[in-house]
């Protein structure tokens, strides 16, 4: 499961380190280059869509299987890339065979444990989605250095090649055929329809998604601050990304302790009050001229923390009374997510500023958002 719930921050994090060179090789804008990212979150946020019903469907296995070729055979084409254009466009299906990964993990964790103990069990897959962003980048810039741009994509090729064999002998199927649901497109319809309009469900699935966004905000914003605005070279900059994500596994992983004493309700009020705090400690720095590299690290890193928090949190309190129809609440959710993060990536990139302050708004608009929404969810 870990490694399904890899994929995403992998193939995100991976190429960062090398957006200054993609830009010069394809002839592109910094700004073009930072699109193909907002471009995997929009393919993988409505991706998950499908995956969702697909999952319970046929159950958990079978759709990864087609699913895993196509992030493959996607993966492949990114690394021979000619432009920018086609390599935006095979970001989006890369992002398209990678969702289903993100959306069934979710799920079976869901159909091995109760609400309390999901959000410790999504605490510890969140471990490994901290992880892969501080080794991702570490490991891009190593085979930037050696083999140039499309060497990450092909690394990430091999990676993809490795996880299809792993699902296919190790995996076990975790939604028995009677639990199983018919698929039809009118039930996909009515059971989005109503999670959309299940009010506790999108709020508490909004706060996490604005959490999210801000994070995305982050990564898609890093490379041109740290690189060519505070003017560090791609390999410490991977080192810089990976203090950010390590708070973020320090995070989860405090959620998981305490959760086996308190309930998630208790522990998400606290969290979204501390990463609003960040956000707008963030904005403040920079409208009042204070904001240097050591403080929008040290306010990105108390976020990331929290978002440890938040994250499986919000997350298990969004499933946590969705039953026989997981796998679509799962799917629903991760758009969500994905779509708030797609929008923040997107408006960082139209922005079109290599300095703090597009990152700054988004920090404190979206964690803002996310409090309010916390809120909200809570009395539904």
């Amino acid at each position: 499961m870990g490694a399904l719930t890899a994929i995403g921050p992998v193939s995100i994090d991976m190429y960062l380190p090398a957006f200054p060179e993609m830009a010069a090789n394809l002839g592109a804008t910094g700004s073009q280059v930072e699109r193909t990212l907002a471009a995997y979150l929009i393919g993988m946020a409505g991706a998950q869509l499908i995956y969702g019903p697909l999952a319970d469907r046929f159950g958990r296995k079978p759709p990864l299987y087609g699913a895993l070729i196509v992030y493959i055979l996607a993966s492949a084409g990114c690394a021979l890339a000619p432009t920018v254009e086609f390599l935006t466009v095979c970001r989006v299906v890369q992002a398209m065979g990678g969702a289903a990964g993100m959306v069934i993990s979710r799920a079976v964790v869901r159909d091995h444990y109760s609400t309390q103990e999901a959000a410790r069990a999504l605490s510890m897959l969140m471990l490994v989605m901290g992880i892969a962003p501080i080794l991702a980048p570490l490991v891009g810039g190593q085979v930037l250095a050696l083999a140039g741009w499309r060497g990450i994509f092909a690394v990430i090729t091999l990676s993809g090649i490795a996880l299809l064999i792993a699902v296919s002998r190790i995996m076990v199927e975790s939604l028995p055929p009677e639990k199983q649901v018919a698929l039809s497109w009118g039930h996909i319809f009515r059971t989005y329809w109503g999670l959309i309009r299940h009010r506790r469900f999108v709020a508490f699935a909004l706060s996490g998604g604005m959490g999210s966004a801000t994070m995305f905000g982050y990564i898609v914003a890093s490379p041109r601050l740290f690189i060519e605005h505070f003017g560090i070279s791609p390999q410490a900059y991977g080192f810089i990304f990976g203090f950010n994500a390590l708070s973020l596994i320090i995070g989860s992983q405090v959620s998981a302790r305490l959760l086996k004493t308190q309930r998630p309700e208790k522990l998400l009020p606290w969290a979204l009050t501390a990463m609003m705090t960040a956000g707008l400690s963030a904005l403040a720095f920079t409208l009042l001229g204070w904001m240097t590299m050591p403080l929008i690290m040290l306010c990105m890193m108390c976020f990331m923390f929290t978002q440890g928090f938040v994250g499986p949190n919000s997350a298990a309190m969004a499933l946590s009374d969705q039953g026989r129809q997981l796998g679509s609440a799962s799917a629903m959710m991760g758009t969500i997510t994905m779509s708030c993060g797609a929008l923040a990536g997107l408006t960082v990139s139209l922005w079109d500023i290599a300095g703090p302050a597009p990152l700054a708004w988004i920090m404190g608009g979206c964690t803002t958002l996310a409090f309010f929404l916390g809120r909200s969810a809570r009395r539904a």
